[in-house]
């Protein structure tokens, strides 16, 4: 199996000590977006809706980054910091997956990195 770990243009920049994409055979596997500035400034907090729209264009900047777009995702993993969200999250989610959306799941955790209302993982299917 060849493994290929990077970061791709137009997204926001990721560190050490994970990979912002690991691509393997025809899938790749974007590490968990939140609501960070693409201009590399850092997060950005705001009210729930702002956090989720720019953690998802974050996430739409990495999968572009790579060719694909988000209809080649096939799973999202959602993290979100209040359960009570949950409803508000699949409004604006709908935005971005209107047609045939990804198999998904969504769990409430404790605390997320540096305070994030949300975080989102994907698989994206690129041949």
């Amino acid at each position: 199996m060849n493994k290929e770990c990077f970061n791709p243009l137009n997204a926001p920049a990721g560190g050490p000590p994970y990979s912002p994409v690991v691509k393997a055979g025809d899938f790749a596997y974007i590490s968990g977006q939140g609501p960070m500035a693409q201009d590399g400034s850092g997060v950005v907090h705001g009210t729930f809706e702002q956090e989720t729209r720019l953690t998802l264009d974050n996430l739409k900047a990495m999968v572009e980054g790579i060719g694909a777009t988000l209809e080649q995702v096939v799973k999202t993993t959602v993290f979100l910091a209040d359960m009570n969200d949950f409803g508000e999250f699949n409004r604006i989610y709908a935005g971005y997956f209107a047609k045939e959306p990804p198999a998904r799941s969504c769990v409430q955790v404790a605390r997320l990195p540096l305070d994030f209302k949300v975080e989102v993982e994907a698989v994206v299917y690129c041949p």
